[in-house]
């Protein structure tokens, strides 16, 4: 039966003649066309030969039946894999999904410019070249009360380029509990190494004093830095030193003070409910030199490290050949600049940024958006049994890590099949849903949805369904 099934298997070049596969190349490369109809044949042959159960028939080997299979390959390699998906999650910057969410405002002035040439590295003045990041330090020092910026390609970029710019082959002096280990296993004491810094480590993981920084300090010694824990909290019996302190300290030894915020925060949090977070600000008027934090982050724009501090502080870091290396392109400097503008008026960053609107969104609309889900589903696909409950959600990429969120739950589930299978179809699906699995049940937080997703979630749980 396999010897004659795999005799009946059409060739590629049968297939390439086909009328369906002719369409193809019209819009599509003939090898690219070619390879998918290859992929197809030699997939259809491995499952006739790994067939043990008789479930290859001659339906499985007709040339529609390969085509499909090819139409499929073909869509997904043409279709783009960095797409738009839907968050159900309830976690506000999740990573694996982009982090946060581009304002409208900034999307809808991006789409007009990037058509054409921007002036990226040049000044409109006199037609001169400019450094790039000086495009927006303007911004960025009017934030946070800094004599100069300077801007990179992440945060982990940013603390490489200080390090290696202001303390290589010195002595660098960091409290033990703020050793820090963000995601992809970004070690602080790997950087240091890699930036050519030597780590001094004072004080003990929970509780570190002034005298611990005194002692530690060295004829070699170039900088003290602080990390701020923005991915993890140690409580207890805890003591560390305040920033101004350090200051104090290392200025009156001639050291640099360098202060690593993180999640980077550019207004107080408390304002939205929130736990406070140290600001850009607050470290700068306490006297540190060089203040490093995240731009996709608390501010929600591209991915972007930035420096802010001393103007001959960021002037070295500038001046260091890393900067080029890890400089940031056009696409996340603009996205930087529009998006800073909106902190001008923090009062409307509830209206004005899906970060924070996300953020201050009360329960009471919350559980409204959560009863219109269900109700949604409940229509779309009346075999889902739909129930709605109390939850929780988080700001997610290591800010506030022990802050729940207020959050309403749809639970769906669906007549003989498993929720990670209907996990992966609404992933799958045309609307790429993206839920949660817990206690053996799919979950969507709506704190992370929008209105305008409300009926296409619905419809992608009907696909499912069917």
């Amino acid at each position: 039966m396999k010897q004659e099934l795999l005799r009946k298997i059409p060739s590629v070049s049968e297939l390439l003649s086909s009328a369906t596969a002719t369409g193809w190349m019209e819009q599509y490369p003939r090898v690219l066309v070619s390879d998918c109809i290859r992929q197809a044949v030699e997939e259809l042959r491995q499952q006739v030969l790994q067939d043990d159960a008789d479930r290859c028939g001659p339906a499985h080997v007709a040339p529609e039946y390969v085509l499909d299979s090819a139409r499929q390959k073909l869509r997904d390699a043409t279709s783009p894999h960095i797409r738009r998906a839907i968050n159900a999650t309830g976690i506000i910057l999740h990573t694996g999904l982009g982090r946060a969410v581009w304002p409208e405002r900034v999307v809808d002035s991006l789409s007009a410019d990037l058509t054409g040439y921007v002036t990226l590295a040049i000044d409109r003045r006199d037609g001169e070249r400019l450094e790039r990041d000086r495009q927006v330090e303007y911004v960025l020092t009017e934030l946070t009360g800094a004599e100069a910026a300077t801007v990179v390609n992440n945060n982990a970029a940013a603390t490489l380029l200080v390090l290696a710019a202001l303390a290589a082959g010195k002595e660098v002096i960091v409290s033990r509990g703020q050793l820090i280990e963000i995601g992809g296993s970004f070690r602080l004491p790997e950087v240091m190494v890699q930036s050519g810094a030597r780590l001094v480590e004072v004080g003990t993981t929970n509780r570190t004093h002034l005298r611990d920084y005194t002692n530690g300090i060295a004829e070699n010694t170039a900088a003290v830095m602080r990390v701020h824990p923005s991915n993890y909290r140690i409580v207890g019996f805890t003591s560390q030193v305040g920033l101004p302190e350090l200051v104090e300290l290392a200025h009156s030894r001639g050291l640099w003070v360098l202060d690593d915020l993180g999640a980077g925060a550019l207004v107080d949090l408390e304002r939205f409910g929130l736990p406070h977070e140290p600001t850009a600000r607050e470290s700068i008027q306490a006297g540190a030199d060089a203040v490093l934090f995240s731009a996709d982050k608390l501010i929600g724009a591209a991915q972007g490290g930035i420096i802010v501090g001393r103007r001959d502080c960021i002037d070295r870091i500038r001046r260091h050949p890393l900067a080029r290396a890890l400089r940031p392109d056009k696409n996340a400097l603009m996205v930087l600049e529009r998006t800073l503008h909106l902190f001008r008026d923090p009062q409307r960053l509830a209206e004005t940024h899906p970060l924070y609107r996300m953020l201050s969104m009360p329960v009471e609309a919350i559980k409204r958006r959560a009863e219109a889900l269900a109700a949604a589903i409940a229509q779309a696909a009346p075999q889902a049994t739909v129930v709605v409950t109390d939850g929780v959600g988080y700001l997610g990429s290591g800010s506030l890590p022990t802050q729940e969120l207020p959050d309403c739950l749809v639970v769906v589930s669906l007549p003989n099949l498993k929720s990670d299978e209907l996990a992966r179809r609404l992933r799958m699906d045309e609307a790429c849903v993206f839920a949660r699995i817990a206690n053996d049940r799919l979950v969507m937080n709506v704190r992370t949805l929008t209105d305008a997703d409300i009926p296409l979630v619905a419809a992608a749980v009907a696909r499912a369904a069917s």
